[in-house]
């Protein structure tokens, strides 16, 4: 835990090597790392991107492996330089989901007394944009993880289930309840109820995927939308990713009140000047995140 702490003042800072931080510099290279691959992407180094590293167990999401990920997210969101954030996995799975034999001897009262798989909530509250890149399997724990992101870019072959019923019990991190509001309640209760896959190209019918690439671009696809995120206003797209994500939770009435709050609140900020100033000066915006 002292480590930990000890990491977590470092990455207040950029995640540069200049700065002469060794713990940081392991991290930022997912040396300290068992489960994943982290390191910054983009011209500019405004793209962090984290790739889960368990590939003989096609990326199951064991404990450690999610304890991992929460301090990747934890330094990307702390890190100044970083405007937009990529998670990804191997070409066969993204992550075929939780790690079954973890969970095999829990009981009731171990899951209810300990808050089983609360701590995967923490990518849902990440505020800086999260692009999930998703290749090959996205089965249960990991079509949740993926639906915790903001976007999510298939592959070609990439494959989306909530399997749970096959093994005797139902999605626990989201997936009843992101599934049907992406997909609709008709789509997503077969999914739920048969544990049946749905490809690529059928996700992005139904509104789970915006975008579909080969294989082989995926992930460059994802990083160059990350790096156009990333170069606009961080504390403008936080804004702007709240209210969006207001509309699941909140009535039309409700939510429109809480855009318009966000909206007068950008005027409150340097950025939005700069942003108006430029562009009635025809020139290119220089946010400064302020």
């Amino acid at each position: 835990m002292a480590a930990l702490r000890a990491l977590l003042r470092c990455v207040r800072g950029p995640l540069r090597p200049r700065l002469g931080c060794a713990a940081l510099r392991a991290f930022a290279s997912g040396a300290d790392f068992q489960y994943l691959i982290t390191e910054k992407k983009g011209k500019d180094g405004n793209v962090g991107l984290i790739q889960l590293n368990r590939p003989k167990a096609l990326n199951a999401l064991c404990n450690g492996l999610i304890m991992e990920l929460n301090q990747a997210l934890d330094a990307f969101e702390e890190d100044p330089a970083v405007g937009a954030i990529v998670l990804t996995g191997g070409e066969k799975a993204f992550a075929a989901g939780a790690d079954i034999k973890e969970m095999q001897s829990r009981t009731f009262q171990d899951c209810y007394s300990s808050m089983f798989l609360s701590h995967w909530d923490r990518l849902a509250r990440v505020k800086k944009p999260v692009i999930a890149a998703v290749n090959g399997y996205a089965l249960g724990g990991g079509c949740e993880l993926a639906m915790m992101c903001d976007i999510i870019y298939a592959g070609e072959k990439a494959q989306f289930a909530q399997p749970e019923i096959l093994l005797g019990t139902i999605p626990g991190a989201g997936g009843t309840q992101r599934l049907t509001r992406a997909v609709g309640k008709s789509l997503a209760m077969e999914m739920v109820l048969t544990g049946d896959r749905i490809s690529a190209q059928d996700a992005k019918q139904a509104g789970l995927v915006s975008k579909i690439f080969p294989v082989e671009t995926l992930v460059e696809e994802a990083i160059r939308c990350a790096e156009k995120i990333a170069s606009n206003s961080k504390i403008i797209a936080a804004m702007a990713k709240e209210s969006v994500n207001a509309a699941f939770e909140m009535t039309l009435t409700e939510g429109n009140k809480l855009e318009k709050k966000l909206f007068y609140s950008t005027f409150a900020t340097e950025d939005r000047k700069e942003g108006m100033t430029a562009f009635v000066e025809k020139r290119k915006a220089s946010f400064k995140d302020q």
